[in-house]
């Protein structure tokens, strides 16, 4: 019990230091994706969601917004009536689903 006493500080200094860059990396990464909606270059996450609820309906668990060879793509998790998971890539222009996989609860994927 002492032992874990003297540790629990250095734990806490360890994990504070730890969610600083985290947060500072979070913090730029949301003045990105505020200037790419600003520019016009992503559609607001709203109007994507809209869309995609349509032809895949579920709970959104996730999204990520992340620019990879110069697109902006919409990262979108999903879980779906009956338990499936989906993740979704849409294009964050123009709202077309590019990717869509799909597992099951127990790891399987489809």
């Amino acid at each position: 019990m002492n032992r874990l006493r003297r540790l629990l500080p250095l734990l806490c200094l360890a994990l504070a230091a730890g969610a600083a860059p985290a947060s500072d990396e979070r913090g730029h990464d949301h003045d990105r994706a505020r200037q790419a909606l600003e520019a016009g270059e992503v559609l607001p996450l709203r109007t994507i969601l809209e869309r995609v609820e349509r032809e895949h309906p579920g709970q959104v668990l996730e999204v990520e917004l992340e620019r990879r060879d110069g697109r902006w793509l919409y990262e979108i998790k999903l879980l779906r009536p009956g338990g499936m998971l989906s993740k979704l890539k849409v294009d964050a222009a123009d709202g077309r689903v590019l990717e869509h996989r799909q597992r099951e609860r127990k790891g399987g994927e489809r």
